[in-house]
C-alpha cells in the first residue's frame, strides 16, 4: 500500500499511544518489523505556542523513518498552523487524531469528539491538507467506529476525510464510549474499505499474527495498525511479517528479551534522564514480564526500584532465574 509516495510493503504500522510510543518504544518496534510508526499525539495548540516539552515529543530521528507525526485539536486554523510547524520535524506523514477517547481530550472537543461533528472533521482535514500541500507530506486520519452504538458514522466521516484530501484513514473498530472494551466491529472497517478509494488501515485487538491476518481477510483493509498488542511484545510485529510471508517466526529467547529490555531502558535514560527514564521504564518492564512466574511480585519490586541496575537485575530474575 502507498501513503503519498511512500510504499509500505505489508502495511504494518505501530499505533500512536500517549505515554508509550516515544523514541525508545518506536526504536524497539522498528527493530522488530514495524514498517510505519507515529509519534505520541501532540497538541496543536502546544505546537503553535512552541511548548518545549511538545517540541521534544515531536522529534523524529532518521533511523525511525518512515514515521508520522500525529496532532490533535478541534480548531481548523490552529491545526493548520500546527501542521506547518510540524513539518520541520520531517515526518513521513501528518496524522490527525479523531480517535482518542480519554475524557481530558474528549471533553475539550478534540480526539474522538470530532466523530460527533463530521463537518468540523472535514474542515480540519481540508485546512491541514491545504496548509501542507506545498511540502508534499501526506495527511492521514485515525478515527473510531463512531461516538456510541447509536452514532456509528465512521463511513460518513471517512468519506469526508477523503473528499478533504486525506491520503489514508485508520479505523479503530470501536466506538468512543467503548473506550478499549470488547467487542471490536471489523464489519465497520469493511464498510469503509468498500466506500473509499484511498488506503484503509484496520486497528483494534490485534494480539497475535493470526489476528492480523484475520482482520485483513475479513475486512479487505490495506494494512493493520498494532497498538496494545505490542506492549512488552515488539516481537508480535516480526510474527505478523513472517506469517504474511509464509515463514516461521524466529524463537525469541529469554536472553534476547533481557537484552532488549536493557536496550530499551538505556534509551529511555539517554532520552529523558535517569530520574524520568527509570520511572517510565517500570510500566514497560511490567509489560515485558507479564505472564512469567512470579511476575506480580517482581513488578511490585520494580515499581519501588530507584536504579537501572536494580530494575535490570529484576528483569534477569524474571527471565533467567526461574
Amino acid at each position: 500500500m502507498k501513503i503519498g509516495n511512500k510504499e509500505y510493503q505489508h502495511g504494518l504500522f505501530l499505533a500512536p499511544m500517549a505515554g508509550v510510543t516515544d523514541r525508545a518504544f518506536r526504536h524497539m518496534c522498528k527493530k522488530y518489523g514495524a514498517e510505519g510508526m507515529t509519534t505520541e499525539m501532540i497538541s496543536s495548540k502546544a505546537l503553535v505556542f512552541r511548548d518545549k516539552k511538545t517540541e521534544v515529543l515531536a522529534m523524529i530521528h532518521e533511523d525511525e523513518q518512515p514515521c508520522g507525526l500525529q496532532i490533535f485539536g478541534s480548531d481548523p486554523e490552529i491545526m493548520a498552523k500546527a501542521a506547518v510547524l510540524a513539518l520541520r520535524f520531517q515526518p513521513a506523514f501528518l496524522d490527525i487524531n479523531m480517535g482518542c477517547p480519554t475524557p481530558k481530550i474528549f471533553t475539550n472537543g478534540d480526539g474522538s469528539a470530532l466523530m460527533k461533528n463530521p463537518q468540523l472533521a472535514y474542515d480540519i482535514v481540508k485546512e491541514v491538507v491545504s496548509a501542507v500541500k506545498p511540502s508534499g507530506v501526506p495527511v492521514t486520519v485515525k478515527m473510531r467506529r463512531g461516538y456510541d452504538k447509536d452514532h456509528v458514522n465512521a463511513c460518513e466521516v471517512a468519506l469526508l476525510c477523503e473528499k478533504a484530501g486525506a491520503a489514508a484513514v485508520c479505523i479503530h473498530a470501536r466506538t468512543r464510549d467503548q473506550m478499549y472494551m470488547p467487542p471490536v466491529f471489523p464489519e465497520t472497517i469493511k464498510e469503509v474499505k468498500k466506500a473509499l478509494s484511498i488506503p484503509v488501515i484496520g486497528n483494534g485487538d490485534i494480539y497475535t499474527a493470526e489476528d492480523a491476518v484475520k482482520m485483513v481477510e475479513e475486512t479487505g483493509c490495506d494494512g493493520v495498525m498494532i497498538g496494545r498488542g505490542a506492549l512488552g511484545n515488539p516481537y508480535l510485529l516480526t510474527e505478523i511479517l513472517c506469517l504474511y510471508e509464509g515463514k516461521n517466526a524466529p524463537v525469541i529467547t529469554n536472553e534476547q528479551k533481557v537484552q532488549d529490555m536493557k536496550e530499551h531502558l538505556s534509551m529511555l535514560i539517554a532520552e529523558k534522564g535517569e530520574y524520568i527514564g527509570i520511572r517510565e521504564a517500570r510500566k514497560h518492564v511490567a509489560w515485558y514480564i507479564k505472564g512469567t512466574p512470579g511476575s506480580a511480585a517482581i513488578r511490585d519490586e520494580v515499581n519501588r526500584s530507584l536504579s537501572a541496575e536494580k530494575i535490570l537485575s529484576l528483569v534477569e530474575k524474571a527471565f533467567l532465574e526461574q
